[in-house]
Order: structure tokens, then C-alpha cells, then sequence
């Protein structure tokens, strides 16, 4: 079991250094935004994981909050496109 939580964390690391190495670099606003999406949905599988692992649900209020975070964050980004492409 311990070489599965090493393997799954070198592979979240991977994903969370790629996504923010994204965001810093661009080089479109759209490659940022889809970058953040991708690192919060990393940082909630990193939470999911330590809750299966650890078996405990005391981080699912913040699994929450990040989800609707990266939700409102989504929608809000399309319409705010969506509005510059009308004028």
C-alpha cells in the first residue's frame, strides 16, 4: 500500500507542476483558465485520496468547496467569452 501512495503522489505532483507551469506560461488566457480547472480538480484528487487512504471524510466540506469553485469559476469564464464574442 505504501508504494502505491508514493506512486499516486509522484503522478499528482507531475500533474500539479505541469497545470501551474500552464497557467504561468499561457500563452492564451483560455490555456490559463483550463490550466487552473485542471489544478484544482488535481488538488481534489489529492484530497480524495488522502480520504480513502486515511479512511476519514473531515476534508469532504473543502472537496466541496473547490468543486464549486472550479464549477462557478468555469461557467463564469464561458460567459464572460461569450459576451467579448458578441461585440
Amino acid at each position: 500500500m505504501q508504494i502505491a501512495i508514493i506512486v499516486a503522489g509522484v503522478f499528482f505532483s507531475i500533474g500539479a507542476v505541469a497545470a501551474l507551469y500552464r497557467v504561468i506560461t499561457g500563452p492564451s488566457l483560455l490555456d490559463r483558465v483550463i490550466a487552473s480547472d485542471v489544478f484544482v480538480a488535481t488538488v481534489m484528487c489529492v484530497l480524495g485520496s488522502e480520504m480513502a487512504f486515511n479512511g476519514h471524510t473531515e476534508t469532504l466540506p473543502v472537496l466541496l468547496v473547490l468543486a464549486a469553485f472550479g464549477f462557478l469559476g468555469s461557467v463564469s469564464f464561458a460567459r464572460f467569452m461569450a459576451k467579448q464574442d458578441e461585440t
